[in-house]
């Protein structure tokens, strides 16, 4: 289900924990599947699962609870908006807004060139450089006001 590539990284995980532990590094793998599969399929969850020897629905619980994995699919960058107090209080709703004007789409949509997906997210745990956004679970940005969003949405298109 996941490649020999993917596989050795999810071996580097496991090998961080103590051998009776290996569903220890559900977070890992779910993400490393996610990485090569662009989302995460219930097979691949299911699959990481059996891989680490636990329940599946454990997996599924690890899935659905962390907004960084995508259960269906998304666009090649995903833009997650801190809308969190802090960041809302510093312009955040207003960066959102703007987002959504300038792609055309809502949260949990994606633009119809399938390139970009825009969701809320929760503390980025960069208050002081707010608003905050993250690209594809990777790259914060910060002070994200309409000029900055602009050389973003440059820059990824």
């Amino acid at each position: 289900m996941l490649t020999a590539e993917s596989l050795q990284r999810i071996n580097r995980e496991i090998a961080k924990y103590p051998p009776d532990q290996k569903q220890s590094a559900v977070m890992a793998a779910l993400a490393i599947a996610q990485e090569e599969k662009g989302w995460l399929p219930n097979e691949a969850i299911e699959f990481v699962a059996n891989y680490l020897g636990m329940p599946p629905i454990a997996a599924f619980e690890v899935a659905t609870f962390y907004n960084m994995y995508d259960l269906k699919p998304v666009g090649k960058y995903k833009i997650s908006v801190c809308t969190n107090l802090p960041c809302m209080l510093s312009g955040g709703v207003d960066a959102g807004e703007y987002l959504k004007k300038k792609l055309g789409i809502e949260y949990n949509e994606t633009t119809a060139d399938g390139l970009i997906t825009l969701r809320e997210g929760e503390c980025m745990g960069a208050c002081g450089d707010a608003p905050v956004m993250i690209v594809n679970n990777r790259r914060m940005c910060s002070w994200m006001n309409p000029e900055q969003i602009d050389k973003l949405l440059a820059e990824l298109k």
